[in-house]
């Protein structure tokens, strides 16, 4: 009897284990498929756009060349007035308000209330574009320092022509020190990962040789 008792014992315990188990198991599976759920569907990679050499990077990193082209893109934007500058202002802050940090959006509402409220932006149309011969180099760090895995200061160097009325008002050639900043929160609307975070330092207006000017007068 006591024999049997035991096996009886035995195998209850052998149930009860394999219950515990089970369960056990049970936890995992539903942990990996929330897990799997939640994973994102798409992962961006960025890739030089010069691959004749071949690249080897982490999936997180940006290159240099992104950066630049980003910061690039997104100041232009920001700063085309193609009509009026008093409603294409605001409105480049509306439509690219997903590329800009929080902070830098705010700063940048105020300047355009402050240049509306002093009468800059009426009826004012201004181009904005690379200087010809300063753009991206062979060497990133003339354009290009990355200060830490999710920052960058980028020079721009860019002429600004503006009219007034059809009438040219300002040419300035300036270098803008630009903050850029890791900001992968929703790829549905900033595919980029990357955001505007304003000025790192104080734009400075450049001095630009017109080489053309210094040609020789025949004697």
């Amino acid at each position: 009897m006591s024999n049997y008792k035991s096996l009886v014992d035995a195998l209850t315990a052998h149930i009860r284990t394999l219950r515990i188990a089970l369960a056990i198991m049970v936890v995992l599976a539903v942990g990996m498929w929330y897990g799997w759920k939640k994973s994102p569907e798409y992962l961006t990679v960025h890739v030089p756009p010069d691959l004749r050499t071949g690249s080897t990077r982490l999936w997180w990193d940006i290159p240099p060349e992104n950066v630049y082209s980003f910061a690039l893109y997104i100041f232009s934007q920001l700063n085309r007035w193609p009509t009026n500058g008093e409603q294409d202002m605001p409105r480049n802050l509306f439509k690219l308000q997903n590329y800009l940090t929080p902070t830098c959006k705010a700063t940048m509402e105020r300047e355009t209330e402050r240049r509306r409220s002093a009468g800059e932006l009426r009826n004012r149309v201004r181009g904005v574009y690379e200087i010809l011969g300063h753009g991206y180099t062979d060497d990133p760090s003339l354009r290009v320092i990355q200060r830490d895995k999710n920052t960058w200061d980028v020079t721009l160097d860019i002429t600004a022509d503006e009219y007034y009325m059809s009438e040219p008002v300002k040419r300035a050639l300036v270098r803008y020190p630009i903050r850029i900043i890791r900001y992968d929160i929703n790829p549905e609307v900033n595919p980029w990962g990357m955001a505007f975070d304003c000025f790192s330092g104080t734009p400075q207006k450049l001095e630009v040789e017109d080489k053309d000017a210094k040609k020789e007068t025949p004697k």
